[in-house]
């Protein structure tokens, strides 16, 4: 892994160049082994300012930017990413806790995020309307927003940011990323340099890393103008209420408890295979987690067995020395809080039916069987790799579970009836739904989003990024001016 380009986050953040940072040094863990990676220069609330002040200055030069030209840029930092290929995984590998294929696919998912993005410069912005007074014209167009502050999580930190700031670009915005400082190498310097080197022009991208006080700064900044924030509801709702009071736009991507739903019918060996990969992928720190296991009653104990198998194939293990299932969690804390919700639900009578075991920051892949409602591990979004099975038995009863919960991001519901399983589709309250298949998707030309407290529905992906990261404009012309009454 190369690590020539310390010494500047070392000393720097990026504000259009790399310029020195007012914030506190702050030391790089690898998850996996506790070791110090490097250490990261973060931002102050005056640096977020200075940034929200030179983006102002330069938007407009940039809105103006031919089309071709936005999509050349941002074709050329896809490129970068292949080029960079290695040395991105490696960061994520070490500083996330990502297996090498995790990181593999989150680059190539973020390099299709980009191909799209490029074609956005080409698509129409507008539409022409007509009008009840003769000789008069009315255009209405999407136009740039103006400053677009982005606020990424660690758990997909090149995806999850670039999935915004590659379509925001390329409407013609400036744009502020603010990584999480768990991930702010891979999912901020790096992406500083890639789009440096892209020939983006110089204070329209921006990489502040910092904690909760640089997020505040950003979401409460009048220069900035639209928010796009992925991570916690809690957050989430505390960013929409000041985006709300300012007028301000806002995108959240928020938690999910979500549900894979097997009916008496299911084909019980692809469910529970896409259920190990729905629920253990990169240690189920993943917002579309397979969190909980709706399982009809009458197949519940051949499911369960067959999902306790392939958890007790899984290995844990640091992922940058051996070939691994699963990396480490993200910290001790977080292995902590995973631990007690599995041990509280055992004590209120789930069954451990595979896993349940912490050695430092992993955690084995978890099955529990006799789970009811009123348990942490089905109530909550575990952010681990648990798989919590409980049973229902009519259709009905599985539509009021899956509605139960205030998250609304993702379910998967398996049966050999696609119609069957498409009625209880058109019942439930969740932005996306994936018949035989896991929670866990994307494709990047399709909106995605959840409803309720996972967030504002679909806001990234395909035509909606258009939508999102503009705002709308109506100009009429007529050629003579008009005379009133008065």
């Amino acid at each position: 892994m190369n690590t020539a380009s310390n010494v500047v986050w070392n000393e720097h953040i990026f504000m259009g160049g790399w310029r020195t940072g007012h914030g506190a040094q702050v030391p790089v863990i690898e998850p996996a082994t506790g070791d110090l990676l490097s250490t990261l220069q973060t931002a102050s609330v005056e640096d977020v300012d200075h940034a929200a002040n030179i983006a102002q200055k330069t938007q407009q030069e940039w809105a103006t930017t031919p089309f071709d030209r936005k999509a050349e840029i941002i074709r050329n930092a896809a490129a970068l990413l292949k080029s960079r290929a290695e040395e991105i995984n490696g960061w994520n590998t070490r500083e996330c806790g990502s297996i090498p294929p995790k990181a593999q696919w989150e680059l190539q998912a973020t390099y299709e995020q980009a191909l799209m993005a490029a074609a956005l410069p080409m698509q129409p912005i507008g539409q022409i309307f007509p009008s009840s007074m003769p000789g008069r014209r009315n255009y209405w167009k999407r136009i740039p927003i103006g400053t677009v502050g982005v606020i990424a999580p660690w758990n997909f930190p090149v995806l999850l940011a670039m999935r915004s700031v590659f379509p925001a670009l390329a409407m013609g915005n400036c744009v502020i990323l603010k990584p999480d400082v768990k991930s702010a190498i891979c999912g901020g310097a790096l992406m500083a340099e890639i789009l440096r080197e892209a020939g983006l022009p110089e204070g329209v991208f921006h990489v502040l890393p910092g904690g909760p006080e640089i997020g505040e700064a950003l979401v409460k900044h009048p220069l900035i103008k639209m928010i796009s924030f992925t991570g916690s509801t809690a957050v989430g709702l505390k960013i929409g209420e000041t985006c709300g009071r300012m007028l301000k736009k806002a995108a959240l991507e928020l938690g999910g408890n979500n549900a894979m739903v097997i009916l008496d019918d299911a084909d019980l060996e692809s469910a529970a295979s896409c259920a190990a990969w729905g629920s253990f992928l990169h240690q189920g720190q993943i917002c579309m987690q397979s969190g909980r296991h709706i399982v009809h009653e009458s197949i519940a104990e051949k499911y369960a067995h067959l999902l306790s198998q392939r958890a007790k194939n899984l290995f844990c293990g640091n992922p940058w020395k051996e070939q691994v299932h699963l990396g480490p969690l993200i910290s001790e804390t977080q292995a902590q809080r995973v631990e007690r919700i599995v041990n509280r639900s055992i004590d209120m009578g789930a069954t451990l039916l595979a896993g349940g075991k912490r050695k430092g920051n992993f955690y084995e892949a978890t099955v529990l069987g006799n789970v009811t409602p009123d348990m942490p591990v089905y109530s909550e979004e575990i952010f681990g790799p648990v798989a919590p099975i409980t049973t229902f038995s009519t259709d009905d009863e599985a539509v009021t579970l899956i509605n139960g919960s205030d998250y609304g991001l993702s379910t998967a519901i398996h049966s050999r009836s696609t119609e069957r399983a498409l009625r209880i589709a058109n019942r439930i309250q969740v932005g996306m739904v994936h018949i035989n298949d896991q929670t866990v998707n994307n494709e990047f030309q399709v909106p995605f989003g959840g409803l309720g407290s996972s967030g504002s529905s679909g806001r990234f992906g395909g035509p909606a990024n258009i939508e999102e990261f503009t705002t709308s404009q109506w100009i009429s012309v007529i050629e003579q001016g008009i005379q009133y009454p008065f």
